[in-house]
């Protein structure tokens, strides 16, 4: 829930024209697509610059708020990122002559 500075809170209505929400769920296909779909949309690997875009955020601090990564793709980043780290460090093989017949 989002809440005024005094307290008060924030409907969906009020965020809905600033961030052309409804307009761009209308576009993508997705009318059905609550403000709580953005959580989804970071669950299925959409990058935080993409979310933003999405929510019309200013920044990429709020849409952060909607990224969980649970321990599946925690351990799956260190495995991408070991993987990377191994094929840096691996000796590297010149490429074989090439021999013209004639």
């Amino acid at each position: 829930m989002l809440t005024r500075p005094r307290g008060s809170r924030v409907s969906t209505a009020v965020l809905r024209d600033p961030t052309r929400w409804d307009n761009v769920v209308t576009k993508l296909g997705y009318e059905h697509l609550r403000r709580h779909g953005l959580t989804w949309f970071a669950d299925a690997g959409v990058q935080v610059h993409v979310l933003r875009k999405i929510a019309g955020h200013g920044s990429l601090t709020t849409s952060q708020k909607y990224l969980h990564p649970d321990v599946h793709k925690i351990t799956a980043a260190g495995a991408t990122l070991s993987a990377h780290v191994s094929a840096l460090r691996a000796p590297r093989s010149l490429p074989s002559p090439i021999v013209v017949a004639r």
